[in-house]
């Protein structure tokens, strides 16, 4: 996912990572509309939404850095990044490697945090009753343990722990890294307010998590949520001005105004405390909050988030004067547009689809909009059904059954029902893509086998492979097809085998949403199929 930036009236593009030397995709087969060869497990009924609950969460062991705990269930890890932060004099031991390769990025990993613990405040019950609900707090414990010590002072920030460029240079497992583990941060005198804003809701929005289980760490994940946001408020900046080696990689094209307006309803959450509310309602025209009409939600571009969590506190009535009001129906104006957008109800800037239905922003990771969209459109259409409204587009109103129906086949096509037959889930159904992007994946296991593999021993010896990989990375969401539901699974083929936390992430409170629904009501979760076969 290289640096390619481009921005677009509607759309802001971000830029993309590589990892590894590219090859060409190829076609993976041809469309067949009608066909009497069925979708697996599709005709017959639902996907086995608690299955995939249970192997999405368990991704998120295969990322861990850091000493690896007890308990821990991905055995073909082992420790790594043991020294992280040491040269600096300070302890970055932990977090999560945010995709195939062995940087610790602070951006994505905390829209990562954001998007897991949104997942279990909306669906805490239905997470808890798949027996699920200590995973998901472990998955969320792992990432703030180490916001909690990336924030060594009230100003600073570690943002980043390792370097894209010499990482990449390398093919090799966690446990063996020979790369550079510099580390970087953000400071007064060299501000991140993105960073440092998504951080700040990343710990508010865990704060609300582990409210009913740990009330002193809960108080902690605030504590750290406010000064990181007061930091960020206060030393206006763009990290990657400040963090230049993130440029290529995760640059902030969208800046950070979007990330405070993020922070700072998520600490409303947090805090009910009306002063953040009136930051969001005063800023919302200066920081673009209502001016901006978008058409992706991603680890950059968080303002389709906000119209969202906007939008719900005027459904709830949570204001206190009509000026207030009045500002949050601009956001929910431009939540509308969003929504409308995916829905193909607009009159102009309708998400593109490809020919068997899947939104497709740009062939590059596909997937991670595919499913910040799902669980926007998921959450959203609880927020219309609670309050008794519906959605206003262009082309008529459109009801809570219909946000979620559209979701629900986003869901669908990602674990198989598709013209390809697979799932995007790595590990879930009885087929997936087995050349996942991932080196530690593609290499045998450090726990079968302790032999050191050099820098570019893994290019020589395990890259260019034909063989699937020897661990295989369950609960991943690779990249996914292209404009015509193509798909090559090809380790090599970086731009739709590659997986990233944050594609998981939004797909957790949606996996439990419809596993209990299936389990009380199995026909709220099944429809007629579409039917596909690929030759």
């Amino acid at each position: 996912m290289e640096g390619e930036t481009t921005v677009a009236t509607t759309t802001i593009m971000q830029c993309r990572r590589r990892t590894g030397p590219p090859k060409p995709p190829r076609s993976s087969g041809l469309l067949i509309f009608l066909s009497f060869s069925v979708l697996w497990n599709f005709a017959a009924g639902a996907f086995d939404y608690a299955d995939a609950l249970s192997k999405s969460l368990l991704y998120f062991e295969s990322q861990r850095s850091g000493r690896l705990p007890y308990n821990q269930r991905v055995s073909w890890r082992d420790h790594s990044g043991l020294t992280d932060g040491l040269e600096q004099g300070v302890d970055l031991v932990g977090g999560y490697y945010d995709a195939g390769d062995h940087v610790k990025f602070g951006l994505p990993m905390a829209f990562t945090i954001t998007m897991l613990s949104w997942s279990v405040i909306e669906y805490r019950r239905e997470i808890e009753a798949a027996g699920e609900l200590e995973h998901a707090l472990e998955a969320i414990k792992w990432g703030t343990d180490y916001f909690i010590k990336a924030h060594t002072s009230p100003n600073v920030l570690w943002a980043e722990v390792g370097d894209g460029d010499t990482d990449h240079y390398c093919w090799q497992r966690p446990e063996d890294m020979t790369t550079s583990r510099q580390a970087y941060k953000i400071d007064e005198s060299t501000p991140g307010s993105d960073l440092a804003g998504e951080t700040a809701a990343a710990m508010a929005a865990a704060s609300i998590v582990f409210r009913k289980t740990s009330s002193h760490y809960s108080h902690l994940l605030l504590h750290h949520a406010q000064q990181l946001f007061e930091f960020g408020d206060k030393f206006r900046g763009k990290y990657d001005g400040s963090v230049g080696i993130v440029k290529s990689y995760y640059a902030s094209v969208s800046g950070y105004k979007d990330e405070l307006l993020w922070a700072a309803l998520w600490l409303y959450e947090a805090t009910d405390n009306k002063q953040y509310l009136e930051y969001v309602v005063n800023k919302a025209h200066c920081f673009g909050g209502i001016g901006w009409a978008i058409s992706e939600f991603s680890w950059d571009v968080k303002y389709a988030g906000v119209q969202l969590m906007a939008s719900k506190l005027l459904l709830q009535g949570t204001h206190n004067s009509n000026e207030q009001a009045k500002i949050l129906e601009k956001y929910k104006s431009k939540a509308e547009f969003y929504l409308c957008t995916l829905l193909n109800k607009n009159n102009v800037s309708n998400v593109e689809r490809t020919p068997a239905g899947l939104l497709f922003i740009r062939q590059w990771n596909n997937m991670q909009y595919v499913t910040t969209a799902s669980f926007l459109l998921t959450v959203y259409s609880d927020y219309l059904r609670r309050s008794n409204h519906h959605l206003n587009c262009h082309a008529g109103p459109v009801y809570h059954e219909d946000l979620f129906k559209f979701a629900k086949q986003q869901v669908d096509y990602i674990l198989g029902a598709n013209p390809n037959n697979m799932s995007y889930l790595v590990g879930f159904g009885p087929k997936f893509p087995t050349r996942v992007h991932h080196r530690g994946a593609s290499i045998l296991s450090y726990r079968e086998n302790k032999a050191f593999i050099g820098c570019t021993q893994g290019y020589d010896n395990w890259y260019g492979r034909g063989d699937p990989n020897p661990n295989v990375l369950v609960g991943a969401v690779v990249g996914g097809p292209d404009c015509e539901d193509k798909f090559a699974d090809e380790r090599g083929n970086y731009m739709q085998t590659e997986a990233c936390t944050y594609n998981t992430a939004p797909l957790v409170g949606i996996f439990a949403k419809l596993s209990q629904l299936e389990e009380s009501d199995p026909g709220q979760t099944r429809e007629d199929p579409v039917l596909y076969t690929s030759s």
